[in-house]
């Protein structure tokens, strides 16, 4: 091959590959790189610091490409050829001006070998320099945790319904929440006091209250991430509520002090980690909603509402929704708890929890004695389980769960009041009777030591298809009481009373924003073998409708209307009638 061939060759290759490995007009790499750093510090995904780092580094090896592009050999000036405007004017992204390779010997007298090495040189140094930006950039995506790097905290997509949710490296920073306010105005509708009753209609006087509805407000922040191979998560979450608290036995659940000077309390409900996958299930430790009864207060739609109000002329932090109309309410117990994956549908729950006491909520009768008796001795934890069924069929989607739960109780009390009366004699010769009253806690049974096992179970579903859904529940229990776990549920006489209760709820979504609902439950009570007390509560039922606004992903709009009604064991009854107007606010 002929010089004058040879010279033409190196020259083609020279001033393609330097304008390759140089930031040239028109799409070069370093108008890519330099522009792709400026959109990144416009967004705030780089600092000032960093920007000027990451570009600095790469115009370095731009000024590198272009240094080692350029020939030291200045050939003959013999034919030599002009460079082009083109040529002349290569500049970056930024500005800076990069210098053609220089004129070429092509007429001849130039060494052929030396045109060759030039080009080779130039092919090698754009490599380089390729490899280099190619370097940087990555770098600049595993600082920007894109690359599962740790130096930056970034935002996930927003999902409504799932809060908001950060990314710093290799944990998820999740803040999710809600907030609710109700006015509330209830009517009692009459009727005499029922003991262990969840109407208000014996109180008399109609209440206006400014309130939290079921829900009380809430926060919860969710750490998770996953360190070798193992799903972890920690949760805590904090409900704090609208009105005064006041102390009880019920703590923030404790009806409310409306007073001056007062304020609201907080729920420390959820602080609980879990540790698992999907292949082998996961392991929770610490304090959440009970597995018996979880479904049943969730599926409820009062949920969002207000339902039966409870105490609304002082109202705590939460109205009582469907609890003790429906169903029991499952509370927030601490415990260790396994869930199983998700095999064709089917997936199980059990766990052992904080066992708690038997308890006399129903109170004192006419002669100071207790209509049901209490323990507070207990040997080993509460044991809860539940199995679940998620399927679809066509347009149907419908769960199925069934959950039962047993605990001892040992050691049961009453409470029981005796009044001995004591003849005197006065000074004057008559007889003076005087009386001496004393209330203690005593053995159900004088003299012996009495126990019994709690049991309950549960069974549910609930069906969507379309914009219908239904939700239908039934529970049954021997010493599980009702309105809350264990409440009344064994007699004074030391017999467990039985208890069942059921709800059906219907909801329909006429459009993707507005929404009714209405459900009916009931919650009855029996005496125990050998139990007459005519005062006691037998029978608690609720009729509620509703209308859901949904103006925003995060605002709703509600209005409702419920009826409460009690019945004891004897012919005393009582009701009330509520209109409750609000909003609640999910993020």
């Amino acid at each position: 091959m002929s010089a004058v061939r040879l010279a033409r060759i190196g020259a083609v290759v020279v001033m393609a590959t330097g304008s390759a490995s140089m930031a040239c007009p028109d799409g070069a790499r370093a108008d890519d790189y330099s522009e792709l750093l400026d959109i990144l510090k416009a967004k705030g995904s780089l600092t000032q610091g960093e920007y000027r780092g990451l570009l600095a580094h790469h115009m370095q090896h731009v000024r590198e490409a272009a240094s080692a592009s350029r020939p030291q050999y200045m050939p003959v000036q013999r034919h030599m050829a002009t460079p082009t405007s083109a040529h002349a004017q290569m500049r970056t992204a930024m500005g800076n001006t990069v210098q053609p390779p220089g004129q070429i010997e092509i007429g001849g007298g130039m060494d052929p070998d030396y045109v060759l090495a030039q080009a080779q040189q130039a092919a090698a140094s754009a490599q380089a320099s390729a490899a280099s930006a190619e370097s940087t950039w990555l770098a600049a995506q595993h600082s920007m945790a894109l690359g599962g790097g740790d130096s930056f905290v970034r935002m996930a997509k927003y999902e409504p319904g799932k809060g908001l949710t950060f990314k710093a490296g290799p944990i998820n920073i999740n803040l999710s929440g809600f907030i609710n306010g109700f006015y509330t105005y209830n009517s009692p509708a009459g009727g005499m006091p029922v003991a262990g009753g969840v109407s208000t209609g014996s109180s008399g006087f109609d209440s206006s209250a400014l309130r939290n509805g079921l829900l009380p407000a809430g926060l919860i922040l969710k750490l998770s991430t996953t360190q070798n191979g193992i799903d972890l998560a920690a949760v805590m979450g904090m409900y704090p509520g609208i009105d005064n608290a006041k102390n009880g036995a019920f703590n923030a659940n404790t009806g409310g002090s409306p007073v001056g000077l007062g304020t609201a309390g907080i729920d420390f409900r959820q602080v609980y980690v879990t540790a698992g996958n999907k292949k082998w299930g996961t392991f929770k430790i610490g304090r959440d909603l009970g597995i018996f009864g979880g479904d049943a207060i969730l599926d409820d739609a009062t949920l969002l509402s207000v339902g039966s109000t409870g105490s609304n002329s002082a109202p705590g932090n939460t109205s009582l929704g469907r609890i003790g109309v429906g169903y029991v309410y499952a509370d927030w117990i601490p415990q260790i708890s396994y869930q199983s994956p998700t095999i064709k549908g089917f997936q199980g729950t059990i766990g052992i929890l904080q066992p708690l006491d038997e308890f006399d909520f129903s109170g004192d009768d006419a002669n100071g004695n207790a209509y049901s008796a209490s323990s507070t001795q207990h040997s080993s934890p509460m044991i809860q389980g539940k199995v679940t069924y998620d399927f679809k069929i066509g347009g149907l989607s419908a769960r199925i769960w069934a959950s039962f739960l047993t605990q001892h109780q040992q050691n049961l009390t009453v409470s029981r009041t005796t009044t001995v009366s004591t003849a005197l004699l006065e000074a004057s010769g008559g007889i003076y009777n005087m009386a001496t009253t004393t209330t203690a806690d005593v053995a159900v049974n004088p003299g012996q030591t009495r126990g019994v096992t709690a049991e309950a179970g549960e069974i549910g579903t609930k069906l969507t298809y379309g914009p219908a859904q239904f939700v239908g529940y039934y529970y049954r229990g021997s010493g599980l009481g009702t309105t809350g776990l264990f409440f009344d549920g064994v007699a004074s006489n030391g017999h467990k009373r039985a208890s069942e209760g059921y709800y059906v709820q219907m909801m329909y979504n006429f459009t993707k924003k507005f929404k009714l609902v209405g459900s009916y439950g009931v919650s009855n009570l029996y005496l125990a073998p050998g139990e007459s007390d005519p005062d006691l509560v037998r029978r608690n039922e609720s009729e509620v409708g509703a209308a859901y606004y949904k103006m925003t992903d995060w605002l709703n709009l509600v209005a409702e209307y419920a009826h409460t009604s009690s019945a004891a064991h004897g012919p005393y009854k009582e009701s009330d009638n509520s209109a409750s107007g609000g909003m609640i606010l999910l993020f």
